[in-house]
């Protein structure tokens, strides 16, 4: 499920302020069309709506200019980065920017339809590229060929209210590692009454489908088969999912009577103190502080219970097949001074972001790894502005998990299981075999069409 959002340090602080701007169309301009200078497109600079964000950027593009004065760099905004409605035309067409933004589902997609250049022969001289974790760079790598630079990455998690925690008599240092624990734990949490709700979860506009997908890789199951032709939700895992929630909502009455919730409704709900806990990434935290009314120091992250696997996502950049190999060094330049220094750049200047009172410390994105890792983790560390031990439990768990990106035509996916998901928590009489049966067949036929 895309993630709303063009960064994930800073968003908290300007994310209410947000609103879709359009694009402007784009396109490959020639190297020479800026007075010799090799001119390059790039695309998801926050709009102006989001001040804070959009000085940052700008900022940063005109000290790269200085460093490189031979590179004029042409930021379009945009929000959402990248809107499906329009990614298709926009590649067809021809108008898509040098350096344009992808989410990680994108990847595969844009190769296929032939409208991304091969980065292979240059990212030799990227010194940072190296530097980026492997699976991240996985995902952009298609039959050994790198055809994209990633820029973030997250994993789901459980958050949870460590006040509620208490107040039921758990130990809030000491989150569920199972869809047992975790089911106990709610029951626990919803018989505090006033309205207090144990466990939440999605169930509308595919983003009950998102969580589900979450739910099934957190057990050791997928959606679809290895190859992707088949789906794959029929089966004991799948119908643990299902009968999971089915059980909570009606034999525990630990999910509220209230359903058909989206991510608004469950963010409202954990920021007032009446959840104890919900699936997410890390960058709800600051979303619940800032806008929704919770507290830093009730707020923590667990790794997903069940502890075989978590949904990744993330974005980043690829290239217009179109774009000149100067225009290819200048933006995998470009790429490294913005997001790929440690400590550094538009998503890693933690003093900066600090200043503004943005929310430094969050365990999530985590790009690097080895030497430049430890850098960025220390420099984040020395400006970290919230509770960094309440995420620990999140940062141990996670290593163990195997991480897995959403399965191909993922929102179509995601609206047939929205229909079990939804089913479960609003009949008491849905039959789950049946759901998984119906949805199994749905799929299929999704994955059949290509």
């Amino acid at each position: 499920m895309r993630s709303t959002g063009f960064r994930r340090t800073c968003t908290a602080l300007v994310a209410s302020a947000l609103t879709l701007s359009a694009v402007s169309a784009c396109g490959s301009d020639d190297d020479d069309a800026a007075g010799g200078k090799t001119r390059i497109t790039v695309n998801c600079m926050p709009p102006k709506s989001a001040k804070v964000d959009r000085s940052f950027f700008e900022a940063d593009i005109k000290a790269f200019e200085k460093q490189n004065p031979d590179i004029d760099v042409v930021a379009h905004d945009a929000f959402p980065c990248q809107d499906p409605k329009t990614f298709d035309a926009k590649l067809a067409g021809g108008q898509m920017e040098d350096v344009f933004y992808t989410y990680f589902t994108d990847a595969g997609h844009v190769v296929d339809i032939n409208q991304a250049a091969d980065l292979t022969p240059y990212v030799k001289d990227l010194d940072s590229y190296d530097t980026i974790q492997q699976q991240l760079r996985d995902i952009y790598t298609v039959d050994g060929k790198v055809y994209g630079i990633p820029r973030t990455g997250y994993s789901m998690g459980l958050i949870y209210n460590k006040k509620l925690f208490e107040k039921a008599g758990l130990d809030p240092e000491k989150p569920p590692a199972t869809w047992a624990e975790l089911r106990a734990a709610a029951k626990r949490i919803a018989a505090l009454g006033d309205g207090t709700v144990g466990y939440a979860d999605y169930s509308a506009q595919n983003q009950g489908g998102w969580h589900f997908t979450a739910e099934m890789y957190s057990q050791g199951g997928n959606v679809v088969s290895e190859d992707g032709r088949k789906a794959a939700v029929d089966t004991p895992e799948g119908k643990a999912v299902l009968q999971n929630l089915k059980d909570m909502r009606w034999s525990d009455d630990s999910m509220g009577s209230k359903q058909l919730l989206v991510i608004n409704d469950v963010q409202q709900l954990m920021g007032s103190g009446k959840l104890g806990m919900y699936l997410s990434a890390p960058d709800n935290i600051p979303i619940l502080v800032k806008e929704k009314g919770g507290d830093y120091k009730d707020l923590a992250l667990a790794p997903m219970p069940g502890g075989k696997g978590t949904l990744i996502g993330g974005d980043g950049y690829m290239f217009n097949k179109k774009a000149t190999p100067e225009q290819i060094k200048a933006g995998l330049k470009w790429l490294d001074h913005m997001f790929l220094t440690p400590g550094d750049g538009f998503l890693g200047d933690y003093a900066r972001a600090k200043k503004h009172d943005a929310p430094v410390g969050l365990p999530e994105p985590r790009l690097f790894t080895g030497a430049a890792d430890a850098r960025d983790q220390e420099i984040k560390k020395a400006n970290a502005n919230v509770p960094v031990r309440n995420y620990q439990p999140f940062l141990d768990g996670n290593q163990n998990l195997e991480m897995k990106i959403e399965p191909p035509h993922a929102q179509q996916i995601y609206s047939v299981l929205d229909g079990a998901v939804s089913a479960v928590l609003t009949k008491k009489d849905a039959d789950v075999d049946q759901l998984l049966k119906d949805a199994s067949g749905k799929i299929d036929s999704i994955l059949a069409r290509g």
